[in-house]
């Protein structure tokens, strides 16, 4: 599943963007990977599932990535977070 990631954003949290793409806003800068494991928490918890269960398959360092969760599919993950989206509005 592809997302997009924002570093540095002020409000940490998931959102749907107008085309439809899934946006991960987190705090923390691109630099030595805190973006990225910010990320994966982040997702974790909007998802619900253990943190290991969330990998950055391809984009480790680029803004668009695309994740694997273990034990969900791409539907059920994309359902979660437009929900994580909806909750944020």
């Amino acid at each position: 599943m592809s997302i997009r990631v924002r570093p540095r954003s002020g409000r940490a949290g998931v959102e749907l963007a107008s085309d439809g793409a899934i946006v991960v806003r987190v705090n923390s800068p691109a630099s030595e990977g805190a973006a990225n494991r910010a990320c994966q928490a982040l997702l974790a918890q909007a998802l619900g599932v253990p943190k290991s269960a969330v990998e950055i398959v391809r984009g480790q360092r680029s803004r668009s990535k695309d994740i694997a969760v273990a034990g969900l599919a791409a539907a059920e993950v994309r359902a979660r977070l437009e929900r994580a989206a909806g909750e944020r509005t």
